[in-house]
């Protein structure tokens, strides 16, 4: 995510697989798109690194959850870590060497459906935050103010 001129160095930086300076979004969601739990990372941290305090965090307040699928940059040893220090089961899910273009790729479509939700939040198209905190705290608002949304729809008379 780009930041804005406001976001300290310190806090922000170069992603260059996307070739993206600023920040990372790193979310856990529900079968249903609903958050779990938010990091915000400089660009510069890896994956793998911003995975490790997400994947704790999420143990500390979800200890019900056992299986945890992610994208290809969170392969490596924190499979093993994940399932012998948080005794949870990390499952990557691979994009195959014959797909070519844009390819819908199983559970990984649910975190991006959530992405996708939380850019309709303006205050979210950009990160205008000085402080990560805020940032984190900012993507759970414009989650929360969702979910009351959904809850508050009006029910159609063949839905249950």
């Amino acid at each position: 995510m780009r930041a804005a001129a406001t976001v300290p160095a310190s806090s922000r930086g170069y992603d260059g697989g996307k070739k993206v300076p600023g920040r990372k979004r790193h979310i856990v969601t529900d079968c249903l798109g609903m958050l779990l739990v938010v990091a915000v990372t400089a660009a510069n941290i890896g994956d793998r690194d911003a995975a490790v305090g997400l994947l704790a965090r999420l143990r500390r307040l979800h200890r019900d959850i056992t299986l945890v699928w992610a994208d290809g940059g969170y392969t490596g040893s924190i499979v093993d870590w994940c399932r012998q220090k948080l005794a949870l089961t990390l499952e990557i899910v691979k994009r195959t060497a014959d797909m070519q273009g844009f390819v819908v790729l199983p559970r990984r479509w649910v975190a991006e459906r959530t992405f996708a939700w939380l850019m309709n939040s303006r205050r979210l198209a950009r990160d205008y935050e000085t402080l990560s905190a805020t940032s984190e705290a900012m993507i759970r608002w414009s989650m929360v103010t969702r979910m009351g949304r959904r809850l508050a729809r009006p029910r159609t008379v063949g839905r249950r």
